[in-house]
């Protein structure tokens, strides 16, 4: 099952399908943070108001706008 990156519930495991594959701009900035297909990340939380997230990539730690988690699709990994 596809989905948005900004769309998970915390502590969900998910791998990344594609980052921004039409805004080249925002995919090389994805890129150099670790967020590229086949990657797996996890929404650890979002801040009070919902923005940004915070995930883990590898053993980085992150913090994403909603509108830009928005350009990466993942698919959920089991539990």
């Amino acid at each position: 099952c596809v989905m948005k990156l900004a769309n998970l519930n915390p502590d969900l495991r998910c791998r990344v399908l594609s980052a921004a594959d039409d805004y080249e701009e925002l995919q090389s900035r994805f890129f150099a943070l670790g967020l590229f297909p086949g990657v797996e990340v996890k929404v650890l939380r979002s801040a009070p108001l919902g923005d940004p997230l915070q995930i883990r990539v590898g053993s980085s730690l992150l913090s994403i706008r909603k509108r830009e988690a928005q350009w990466i699709e993942v698919e959920q990994l089991p539990s």
